[in-house]
């Protein structure tokens, strides 16, 4: 289409601007290649005994089908077919393999729209994977080997293990999100959750860093993520740590990184500020604290909560109570780069890729086990990771990293720089 037209391009079905849709999407194709890769060996594997006169095995792989869509209630996902190779005979004695996960003409699931919310809310241990590959594969399913399952959780339960043990001394943060995620299925300790760090490296690419179970108000629960980060070689602390003001994530962070700034959620802040005034009273007040987050510099911020507080301190005074006792941790994104404020003002990259796993009112029968909850996260966000996008405006990193100082967003020439202590 040529630039200068006028003719709007519509988004094609198979299109969509939905980053969770685009996060759910990439775990669905790495779960179903998982499985194929599972279940190719199986028949192998059982096939070993069958041998050529030359003593070699007669069923081998073969490489891959070309790749095609399989298309789903979450748009295309594309797979590739394992192909086996019978060298010992031909026409109809021939051992032939045909996948239950991936049919040879098939191009489209069943019900690949009830396996994510299985996948969320029963995590991935033995039993409950033949569930998720149910609702994927609808009354096929069966028909996959329960061994092909079970070494499937056991390879994701490696993965997992090795993540927890890897060497960070290589490693550096600019920014680190914390956060602590309640699960739609409960645990087994109900006061129990997911705490989860996520990191911006000075190239701009975020990671996950820490991931737990734990209390989230507990500052020991927080020290003991963050001490075995530390442990692992994770030395040099983070500029700047976003998050609620009701983790104990602060106290423990002040103990382990005590040079590390904080920055409070705006999302969790108007949250709890709303949540102390009548829902009439909401729609004002939420827009006076839109002006706050919004405005230019700190001059004008500061200003702005003057303004809510002499509005509403006489009628609301434990709202302005909730927003001014964090004044300081409110406007600390101010001392960084203005194409930063966006990721600094609230923990979104967190609360965007559990948006649909995050306790509800709905109950599920049983509860989730520790090693099953933590399974199921990590593979949650190692899947979100591969279409997180960089940082805007990475290439201000170096400089915050070097100790730059930034004023209202706009690095201070002809100033001092903060070096690193």
């Amino acid at each position: 289409m040529e630039e200068n037209s006028t003719v709007i391009r519509l988004r094609q079905p198979d299109e969509f601007d939905d980053p969770l849709t685009n996060v759910l999407r990439s775990g669905a194709r790495q779960l179903l290649a998982q499985a194929i890769e599972m279940e190719a060996e199986a028949f192998l594997a059982a096939m070993k005994d069958r041998k050529l006169p030359d003593g070699r095995d007669r069923v081998v792989r073969h490489g891959h089908g070309p790749e095609r869509a399989i298309q789903t209630g979450i748009g295309p996902v594309p797979v590739s077919r394992v192909k086996i190779r019978d060298r010992g005979a031909e026409g109809e004695d021939r051992i032939r393999f045909t996948s239950a996960l991936l049919p040879l003409w098939a191009r489209r699931t069943k019900s690949l729209d009830a396996l994510l919310p299985v996948l969320y809310l029963r995590g991935l241990s033995t039993g409950d994977f033949q569930e998720v590959l149910s609702a994927l594969l609808g009354k096929d399913a069966p028909n996959l080997s329960p061994s092909v399952v079970s070494r499937l959780t056991e390879e994701w339960q490696g993965e997992y293990e090795r993540w927890q043990k890897r060497d960070l001394s290589a490693r550096r943060y600019v920014y680190v999100w914390a956060d602590g995620v309640y699960l739609q299925a409960r645990m087994e300790d109900s006061a129990e959750c997911m705490l989860v760090m996520l990191g911006a490296t000075p190239e701009g690419r975020k990671e996950l860093v820490g991931l737990q179970v734990g209390v989230r108000e507990s500052e020991q629960s927080w020290r003991e993520l963050l001490v075995d980060m530390k442990a692992r070689g994770l030395t040099v602390a983070p500029q700047i740590a976003v998050g609620d003001g009701a983790l104990g994530f602060w106290k423990a962070l002040d103990a382990v990184f005590p040079g590390t700034r904080h920055q409070r959620c705006w999302v969790h802040k108007t949250a709890n500020v709303l949540n102390k005034v009548a829902k009439s009273v909401q729609p004002a007040m939420k827009a006076d604290l839109r002006e706050i987050w919004r405005s230019p510099d700190r001059a004008a911020a500061e200003a702005a909560i003057d303004v809510f507080a002499e509005k509403y301190g006489a009628k609301y005074p434990k709202a302005v109570e909730c927003l001014t006792k964090d004044r300081r941790q409110m406007l600390a994104f101010y001392d960084f780069p203005a194409e930063h404020w966006d990721h600094l003002r609230t923990s979104n990259p967190i609360e965007s890729v559990f948006s649909t796993v995050r306790h509800r009112t709905v109950r599920t029968k049983g509860s989730l086990s520790t090693t099953t909850a933590r399974l199921m996260v990590f593979k949650l966000v190692t899947a979100a990771a591969k279409t997180w996008r960089r940082l805007k405006g990475e290439n201000q990193l170096p400089k915050v990293v070097r100790g730059v100082r930034f004023a209202d967003g706009i690095e201070v020439t002809n100033a001092p720089s903060q070096t690193a202590a």
